[in-house]
């Protein structure tokens, strides 16, 4: 009888744990207000709290800033933490404390924002427009 209500104890913890639920969203074929781009894409995991952008320049583009700086590729991708607040996604704060930036998401929305803050006051603007938004909720 012990053993029994041990094993049924144990599946009561186990079964939870076994339909762990992910959000993933990924959007993509994201316009720029002053690049232009081949491919420009946002994944953002909930579940893991991480985005990760993907992009390829045009050549134009490309040209543009590898004047400046060698150190540019025509294709990339980086990865940052992200966090919800309110029912938005935010990418940590990039900067100082006085002034820093972060990419905005709205659920359900295909716009994409930079917010940034300089001594408190806070600005909000456009920088890209998705054509594509998916949204995938998978369980393990």
């Amino acid at each position: 009888m012990r053993k029994i209500n041990f094993f049924v104890s144990l599946l009561l913890i186990i079964l939870p744990l076994q339909n762990l639920h992910s959000e993933i969203i990924i959007m993509s074929s994201c316009n720029d207000r002053q690049d232009e781009f081949l491919k420009n894409e946002y994944i953002l995991n909930l579940n893991e709290l991480v985005m990760t952008r993907n992009y390829v320049y045009k050549e134009k583009t490309y040209q543009k800033y590898r004047i400046t700086d060698l150190s540019v590729k025509k294709s990339n991708s980086y990865v940052q933490n992200i966090y919800e607040e309110d029912g938005k996604i935010l990418t940590y704060k990039h900067g100082y404390p006085q002034f820093y930036t972060q990419i905005l998401f709205e659920k359900g929305k295909q716009e994409i924002f930079i917010k940034t803050v300089l001594n408190n006051e806070v600005g909000i603007s456009k920088i890209s427009t998705c054509k594509k938004v998916e949204k995938f909720d998978e369980e393990s």
